[in-house]
């Protein structure tokens, strides 16, 4: 069985299994970047809960043969498996990390939501080349698989986790997310980080605007374009938008477009900046400096604070003589021990900047008040900033 990518084609790794007394072979697919399983097995309707999480625990993957509803609730029942007895067993895991740093509880957290996602990983879905499920009451996810994979022109098979990301992805695509402080719906794309957190977009929001700032501004890693149309709504002239991920610019466009600011607005491919100087830079990057575990996690995880460090030393090169870099960032890094404040000052002053002001909010979602989260003495404390540098 191969289950490397072929360089020479770059065409996805296959999987094989017996099956009717033969060696049956398919392509694996997997955007969220889990491997292909090494061993695969005919699973039904005939199977239990507790054999199925017991094969997956064990690393067998179950390529699906019966009703696709069934298939469903075997998910959702491995699942509680996982996660039996959630709040007796977090406050255990709480207090076993009370006398652990937080960067310990950090990397607690990653390897259970890690070892959640194999085990839950291992229930494979079989499809066409033209996106059907051949399957029992499986739903039509034709327009969903397209919109992620693009052209397909041979039968492959993926987890059925991966597939509920990729419906859900399309729900938020064709439905938008309504952004309150913007007063619009934003259209995320998969693998795009979608603005589901607002404080971030009100700091933009409320953060004095002055006239010299208004003629150009430059949007770092735009993702879904959001800060821009911020920035739009709020007067400034002309933006340019970059970000080095097709699926981000084919977004932001989308999102431009939608609301009819294509022409005020300008999305180019750059990795951090694009050539020139501009009176006004922002930068959104990732909040976390730790190493994604899938391409997807690029939008949450920075490694090394790459691009934290990109954009704070080519800041000062790109602005103009009074313009100003706003760099939003959270602090939930340094409440896990991953980076100090005092840290973050030193890449500022290394990069020549100085920092004119800062406006803060504190976190706001479910989850910084929830006592049970491994993670909760970080997110009840964490602060969000806008930081207005220039050069020094």
């Amino acid at each position: 069985m191969n289950n490397s990518i072929n360089p020479s084609t770059n065409l996805p790794p296959l999987i094989s299994w017996e099956e009717g007394g033969e060696t049956r072979t398919a392509r694996w697919r997997s955007e969220s970047g889990m491997s292909a399983p090494k061993r695969v097995m005919i699973a039904d309707d005939t199977i239990t809960a507790d054999t199925a999480y017991r094969l997956a625990c064990e690393g067998t993957a179950m390529l699906w043969r019966g009703d696709f509803q069934n298939a469903r609730q075997l998910l959702q029942a491995m699942a509680r498996r996982i996660s039996k007895k959630p709040r007796k067993t977090n406050k255990k895991a709480v207090a076993k990390t009370e006398n652990k740093s937080p960067a310990f509880a950090f990397h607690l957290h990653r390897q259970a939501q890690s070892q959640r996602a194999r085990v839950l990983g291992m229930l494979l879905l079989p499809f066409e080349s033209d996106y059907r499920i051949p399957l029992r009451r499986a739903p039509n996810v034709q327009l969903a698989c397209s919109e992620v994979y693009g052209a397909s022109e041979e039968p492959f098979v993926i987890s059925f986790r991966e597939l509920l990301g990729l419906i859900s992805a399309h729900e938020w695509r064709k439905n938008g997310l309504l952004v309150s402080v913007l007063g619009e719906r934003i259209h995320p794309h998969y693998g795009v980080f979608a603005p589901i957190r607002e404080e971030y977009i009100d700091l933009l929001a409320k953060t004095p605007l002055p006239t010299k700032l208004t003629s150009l501004a430059f949007d770092i890693g735009t993702g879904t374009g959001v800060l821009s149309l911020m920035l739009a709504r709020r007067g400034v002239k002309h933006i340019i938008a970059t970000d080095q991920d097709p699926r981000a610019l084919t977004c932001a466009r989308e999102n431009m477009v939608r609301l009819g600011l294509s022409q005020q607005i300008e999305v180019i491919q750059a990795d951090l900046f694009p050539p020139g100087q501009a009176p006004l830079i922002i930068c959104n990057p990732p909040w976390v400096p730790a190493r994604p575990s899938s391409p997807i996690e690029f939008a949450v995880y920075d490694p090394e604070n790459r691009m934290l460090r990109g954009f704070l030393n080519g800041l000062a090169a790109h602005l103009t003589v009074d313009g100003e870099g706003w760099l939003i960032l959270s602090d939930l890094a340094e409440h896990l021990g991953l980076r100090t404040r005092a840290e973050l000052q030193t890449m500022i002053d290394t990069a020549g900047l100085k920092v004119l002001g800062r406006l803060d909010v504190k976190a706001t979602h479910p989850k910084a008040t929830d006592g049970t989260d491994l993670l909760h003495a970080a997110r009840a404390a964490e602060v969000t900033s806008l930081w207005r540098l220039a050069k020094n």
